[in-house]
């Protein structure tokens, strides 16, 4: 365990997370509210952390175990600073409010506690959905694309973007860890600027559109409107709600059209089975609740905005879910639990690992009618490694086993109906936002106690970094040097 490095990562993620509390430092002064020495002090706070990394250890190298621990480590130290700026304001009433509101922001689940949203000032605002902005693709990934080329030698940190990115396997777009980091947010920025750009065209003002778009990008969902984007026009609610379905791509796709590879982009299969489940998705939610609207488009457009949403696991709504009919509201559920695709900033189980074990399924019944076959499980027309299935395998398992005892720890605690404890715990791990009953859209997570506030910001923590950095860092073997 190289302790030194560990707490060298932690000092430069803090420390721009210092950096970024600035802006809404800024948007204070703009809006002529009082918090901006509050934003101030907890940027002086974070900026202290620059202190771990004034000298860099002599022993750089970071191992698996390393990588896994500064990620789970930095999301908690993140997460806890991040929150004093709502303490200092005195907008969040406790400090359980804000650790589960800012844990919420960087996790991107998008769940909050805020009845009146609109009663928060802009800089408040403007930090949750740019704490959303920065966890949607990840503070580490950032913090490698901005280090030094001096500090980029080789792909000792490349363990820290596979403890941090969503998905099974990270890959390296590009050779260099460094630039494939710089790639990503640049595909990242580059998005969120295009969406900004239409919300304006739109007629949204500059502040709407930027902390709509920060909450788009990494399908977080955290809106500055008590009815979120409900009271848009039609026209809004279909541009974030493709940009959704944008975000909930891999990456990986976006890169390759970029340069030029587009038929080895179309032939991902992911690609198609995340398509192809929206689409089917969309289709048997409007024809459920056609019935409740005028006309096909109103309809269409209710389908489609929120299987983009929740499918994406942003959590915007246009409208109260709980009210269409239960097959409308069970697909809905379906979509939380499949998620967007690898390496994007959705949550949930993701497109790939699912298409991943139903090839491993077909597979393991061919064994059973030919037992002598020898098949492999082949994506996008390669083989799939044993260990990426044995870890998919692993992951699931470990899921099924922290949702079950969540959510009837979460039952036990609240004395809550199964609809609102089953849907509770599934937004909170997949990181989608609203659930059914209790925490419908309509609804918050004021209500919970600081227990269950504080098992939902566990597990909105274990579902956005995929469980296994945050069972490593609580495993005193890991500790050892």
């Amino acid at each position: 365990m190289n302790y030194r490095m560990v707490l060298y990562i932690l000092g430069k993620v803090i420390g721009v997370e210092g950096f970024f509390l600035l802006a809404p430092a800024v948007c204070g002064i703009i809006y002529g509210q009082s918090f901006l020495p509050y934003f101030l002090w907890a940027a002086s706070l974070c900026a202290i952390s620059l202190l771990l990394c004034f000298k860099k250890p002599q022993q750089t190298e970071i191992h698996s175990r390393d990588g896994f621990i500064s990620v789970a480590l930095c999301w908690i130290v993140l997460s806890l600073l991040g929150a004093v700026p709502f303490l200092l304001t005195g907008e969040m009433n406790s400090f359980f409010d804000a650790f589960f509101e800012i844990v919420s922001g960087f996790t991107t689940t998008g769940a909050s506690v805020v009845a009146n949203v609109e009663g928060l000032s802009h800089a408040s605002l403007l930090w949750r959905s740019l704490s959303q902005w920065l966890g949607g693709m990840g503070v580490l990934v950032f913090v490698l694309a901005v280090m030094p080329k001096a500090d980029m030698k080789n792909a000792r940190y490349m363990h820290l973007m596979r403890a941090e990115v969503p998905g099974p396997t990270v890959d390296k777009l590009v050779p260099k860890i460094a630039h494939t980091a710089r790639v990503m947010y640049g595909i990242y920025l580059g998005l969120t600027v295009v969406e900004v750009v239409f919300l304006l065209f739109g007629g949204m003002d500059v502040f709407e559109a930027l902390t709509h778009s920060f909450s788009t990008a990494s399908t977080g969902g955290f809106g500055i409107k008590n009815t979120s984007i409900g009271g848009y026009s039609p026209y809004i609610q279909y541009v974030i709600a493709t940009f959704m379905l944008l975000f909930g791509i891999n990456l990986n796709i976006f890169y390759l059209l970029l340069t030029g590879h587009i038929f080895k982009a179309l032939k991902s299969e992911e690609f198609w089975w995340y398509i192809g489940i929206a689409a089917t998705a969309v289709v048997v939610i409007m024809l459920s609740i056609f019935g409740q609207y005028n006309g096909t488009e109103g309809a269409f457009r209710a389908a489609y905005f929120q299987v983009a949403s929740i499918m994406t696991t942003s959590g915007f709504s246009t409208a109260d879910f709980t009210k269409w009919p239960v097959l409308a509201q069970a697909m809905l559920v379906l979509l939380m639990f499949i998620g967007g695709s690898t390496g994007c900033t959705a949550g949930g189980i993701k497109v790939g690992r699912v298409l991943l074990l139903g090839k491993n399924a077909k597979r393991e019944a061919g064994y059973l009618l030919h037992p002598n076959l020898v098949r492999s499980v082949k994506v996008d027309g390669r083989s799939v490694a044993a260990e990426t299935i044995r870890g998919t395998t692993s992951f699931i398992i470990v899921y099924i086993i922290i949702f079950v005892i969540s959510t009837l720890l979460l039952i036990a605690v609240e004395s809550c109906d199964l609809v609102t404890g089953f849907t509770t715990v599934t937004t909170a791990i997949n990181n989608v936002g609203p659930g059914l009953a209790a925490v419908g859209p309509a609804s918050n997570f004021a209500h919970f106690t600081d227990f269950s506030k504080l098992l939902l910001c566990a597990v909105m923590l274990i579902g956005r970094l995929e469980i296994f950095p945050i069972l490593i860092l609580f495993s005193p073997s890991s500790w050892r040097r």
